[in-house]
């Protein structure tokens, strides 16, 4: 496991930390252990899934703007299936290539596979004849750290 879910006092999630800050959290006592690997131990506490804040942290801010764009974003809102075939993407492609004036936009990338990300090329979707089976949206924090 590399990530544990950080979530509000409400049960509202704020963001992913690796294993090592989330055991140091719990031993600042600023979170609990909210869910847990079964059987499984470090030191004294239950391997952590998610940790739950002891006090509500205000998070106005997150609602004002969505998540900044990630490699990782792209790959986890496309739930890591290929734009262009569907299969398994390892890869972000620019749908207007950085060569052209691409920018790393939510609205811009799509998740791809190897071979769609290779065969596309330096080419727009309907340059390379390759549609799109989605439409790159931003995501909201909720659809992002649900996944």
């Amino acid at each position: 496991m590399n990530a544990v879910l950080v979530v509000n006092a409400d049960l509202g999630p704020l963001h992913r930390v690796s294993l090592k800050h989330a055991i140091r959290m719990l031993l600042r006592q600023v979170a609990e252990i909210h869910e847990a690997e079964p059987d499984r131990l470090i030191g004294v506490y239950p391997m952590p899934k998610v940790v739950r804040l002891v006090h509500y942290v205000v998070t106005r801010w997150r609602f004002s703007h969505g998540p900044a764009w990630s490699r990782p974003g792209v790959l986890s809102r496309d739930e890591g299936r290929c734009g262009y075939c569907g299969g398994h993407a390892t890869t972000i492609d620019h749908i207007l290539p950085r060569s052209r004036g691409g920018k790393n936009t939510w609205k811009n990338t799509v998740a791809a596979c190897g071979t769609c990300n290779q065969r596309k090329g330096d080419r727009t979707p309907a340059e390379a004849r390759m549609p799109l089976r989605v439409v790159p949206q931003a995501p909201s924090w909720t659809v992002l750290y649900a996944r």
